[in-house]
This record gives C-alpha cells, structure tokens and sequence, in this order.
C-alpha cells in the first residue's frame, strides 16, 4: 500500500517528537491546509476537525496510547503500568474496568463536591491573595489539583505535596522528552505504587464507602479485580486526576493573561466559568492529542491505513481548523463546536464530570478575588506537544 498515484497526496511530514516543535505552530496550519494528515516519528497525525470527529469512533481503530512506550523506546514500571491500566484495554476487559470504575465519577456525586472545590479554592487563594502574587502552579494548581483527587478519594490531604511531586515526575512520561527522564519517572511510580498497596491495606483492616473502599471490595472476587487490577486503578486515580488538572489550570492562566477583556468579562460574569472551561480547553488543551490504532487495513480519505498504524488525532490542530472555526480567536462568550480534549468514544475521558466541574469552580472564584492578572518573571514550560503545561508560572494581580 502506498501514498502515490493518482488518488493520493504527499503528505506533509510534522517532526512531533522534536521537544522545540509546538503544536500551536505555523507548520501545523500549513500541514493542515495542505492534507488532512501529515506523517511523525510516532505514526500519522489527523489534523482537521471533521476526521478527528469521525477517527473518534471509526470501527478499524481501537486505542492506541498504550504504544507511546514502544515509540519512545522505553520499558520499565511505568512502560508496566501503561500498557496494562484502564486506558490502554479494549473490548470485555476495558468495560469491566471501566464499570467498576464509574461510580466514583458520576455527575452527582461532583454536584456533591462542588462546595467542597470552592471551599478549597478560596482557602488556598487566601494564602497569597493580598500579596499581590505568587508562584501560580506552587501556591495554586498544584494544591488544588491534588486537594481535589484527596476529596474524591479520601485521602488525606496533608500528604498533597508528596502526591503532586509523584504526578508531576510521572507526568514527564506523557511528553516528548519520555525516554530521557525516564529514570525519575520509574522513581516516582514505584513511589505511587507503594502508596497505593498501603492504601489498598488500610482499606482492608478498615473498609469504606469511597472508591478506594469500593475497588477493594471488588478485589475480593479475583475475577473482578486482580490484585494487580486493584493496585493499577488507584495509581491512575491519583496520577490521571493529579496530573491534567493541574496542567489545564496553569494553561487556562496563560491564556487568560493574553486575554485580559476575557478575564475581566468572567470576573463580572461568573456563570461564564463552565463555558471558558471549554474555551481554554478548545485553544490550548493539556492533551494536544488522542491516539488511536489500526487494527485491520482500510483506507480513509483516499489514504492507505495499514493495520498497526498509530493515528495521532491532533486535538489541538482541530479545535482551531478555519473549516469548523471561522473566527477561532479565544471568546468564552461565543457558541462552539465540541473541542476533542476529554477525547471520544469508548475511551472518552472517565473524570471528565470531575475536571470539568472543578475547574469551573476554580476559574469563578480566581476571576473574581485576582484582577489583571499578568507574568511576574520567566515561566517555565513543558514541551508544547504531547501532553503539555507550565513547570513554574510566577504572575502579579491586583487582589480584589
């Protein structure tokens, strides 16, 4: 099979893996108005809007992340966890799982924690409000992220610095630079597991009704819930819900402080929050891409799909394709196409009542206590493809 011939285009090459190539950058418009995909070192990348939708779903695709070890050369504990966890099964394993999983991130029980994501936010922002700034990921994100995941699954929240420190190392395994720090990522996962069998065996000597509790009880039936099984959910509890939120929350800052009117706007109209969650994540979300695998031969769009190759829907690219968004500038007062951040289909992201709703409440009330908000000194970020965010973000504002 291949790209030549009379019904099929060269496509344009994108080098993804590169830790200087940004997914924000000219080189994916021009990819994007030249072909519908371009190859990468890590397989094709879908770029425009209407084939990221339908690649979604399409019945030769199954879920393809639990290759990106694979791609970056890398074995370990991490690579383990990986392939093995929720996110990276198919078929009757995958809906066990994810049934199990469920009741801890259903609608109502979020309706539930919602004072609780406020109560938390305002504590955590009256710390450095009336200093007029702060190291936002430090004193914000990175709490609150982590306070979060301690309400939803009972854990203690004195140990919320430890547990984001865990998550921010394995985090660096979701990016490009994965093989390098590969060493610090195996460290901090073993880390996690540990935490989680000692969870695991304090939910045993005293049982609950949260979801650590539920998962151990399900792990009395083998066939239920491995041990394995067991301890491979609770880290993707902590890790999955740690890690994104903290990442979309400091993105969401940076593109706030580029838009000052819209975040002077949220400040003066609170029930925006829920829509600007939805714009942040359309213009620069965490996850800049969802993978998908073929597992047969087709062919798409007069392309050949041979079985085994890696589809990278570009989220990113998507969300802003002039094709869907004419006008794509950042506007949290403005009706929207869904963007592709929580993902789609059978994999659609399993906490996305839980980012949704705590980001929402974290956007009210920081728009609403820090007015012109702005950068403070250097921001520090992690590569701009792969999964994405600010390392360090110093701002000033003016405290309400």
């Amino acid at each position: 099979m291949s790209d030549t011939g009379p019904f099929h285009e060269a496509k344009p090459f994108l080098d993804l893996a590169d830790p200087h190539f940004s997914v924000r950058s000219d080189a994916i418009a021009l990819a994007r108005d030249a072909h519908w995909c371009a190859d990468t070192p890590y397989g094709l990348a879908v770029l425009r809007y209407d084939d990221v939708q339908k690649l979604l779903r399409h019945p030769s695709l199954r879920q393809g992340s639990y290759r990106w070890p694979s791609h970056n050369g890398v074995s370990g504990v991490f690579a383990g966890w990986w392939e093995n966890m929720l996110l990276s099964q198919e078929g009757a394993s995958h809906a066990r799982l994810r049934r199990i999983a469920n009741p801890a991130f259903s609608p109502k029980l979020i309706a539930d924690l919602k004072p609780r994501f406020t109560t938390l936010a305002g504590r955590l922002i009256d710390a450095f409000v009336t200093r007029g700034e702060c190291e936002f990921i430090g004193a914000f994100t990175e709490p609150y992220a982590t306070g979060v995941i301690c309400d939803l699954l009972g854990l203690p929240f004195e140990r919320w610095r430890e547990l984001a420190d865990i998550a921010a190392d394995m985090g660096l395994a979701l990016g490009v630079t994965f093989k390098q720090d590969i060493e610090t990522i195996d460290a901090a996962t073993t880390r996690l597991y540990a935490y989680a069998a000692e969870l695991a065996e304090e939910r045993r000597a005293n049982p609950s009704g949260d979801f650590i509790g539920e998962l151990v009880a399900a792990n009395r039936d083998k066939d239920q819930l491995s041990d394995q099984e067991l301890l491979d959910m609770i880290v993707l509890a902590i890790f999955g819900g740690i890690d994104t939120t903290r990442n979309q929350l400091g993105l969401a800052m940076a593109v706030f402080i580029e838009h000052p009117e819209q975040w002077a706007l949220l400040g003066q109209h609170p029930e925006l929050a829920r829509a600007a969650v939805e714009e942040v994540m359309r213009v620069r979300p965490t996850v800049t891409w969802v993978t998908r695998e073929a597992t047969e031969d087709f062919a798409y769009n007069n392309t050949d799909i041979p079985a085994g190759t890696t589809l990278h829907l570009l989220s990113q690219s998507a969300a802003s394709d002039p094709a869907v968004f004419p006008d794509p500038g950042f506007d949290i007062s403005a009706r929207r196409a869904p963007h592709f951040g929580f993902g789609g289909g059978a994999h659609h992201c399993l906490g996305h009542f839980i980012a949704r709703g705590d980001m929402t409440e974290a956007l009210k009330l920081l728009a609403q206590r820090l007015k012109n908000p702005r950068y403070a000194g250097k921001v520090e970020w992690l590569p701009d493809s792969g999964n994405t965010g600010a390392i360090a973000m110093p701002i000033a504002f003016d405290p309400a």
